[in-house]
């Protein structure tokens, strides 16, 4: 008993423990999380890989996403517990004040109420609700 104990505790540790991934299929996810709000300039080289890989985001939580992607550019509650993350793709106003509204472009990643990525969309406004 003792032992299914430790092998269930070791399993989490290890699992919580676990790094981001730096790849997914030709998209370099290093490069992606290094380049936060698109303002160095890398994003928009990987827009094409992301776009390519975006099928394999689709049905994943919200938590495995953002490890995956990193912290979105801005994280957006809505309607009925959806949830957007937002992450830029070029430069743009937000580079300068991430307050002030951006027209650059974004993907825009909405998350149903149980947390499961369930649409992908490209726009340069944020959603509305």
């Amino acid at each position: 008993m003792k032992t299914t104990y430790l092998v269930i505790i070791i399993f989490f540790i290890l699992t919580a423990c676990s790094s981001a991934p730096e790849k997914l299929g030709s998209l370099d996810l290093v490069k992606w999380r290094q380049d936060r709000r698109a303002c160095e300039g890398v994003r928009p080289g990987l827009v094409e890989s992301f776009k390519a890989e975006q099928a394999q985001l689709m049905g994943k939580f919200a938590d495995e996403v953002g490890t995956m992607l990193g912290k979105p550019d801005i994280h957006q509650l809505g309607g009925r517990n959806q949830k957007y993350y937002v992450y830029f793709l070029e430069k743009g106003s937000q580079c300068e004040d991430i307050t002030k509204k951006s027209e650059a472009l974004k993907v825009i990643l909405r998350f149903n109420a149980i947390g499961l990525l369930t649409e992908i969309t490209y726009q340069n406004d944020l959603p509305q609700e």
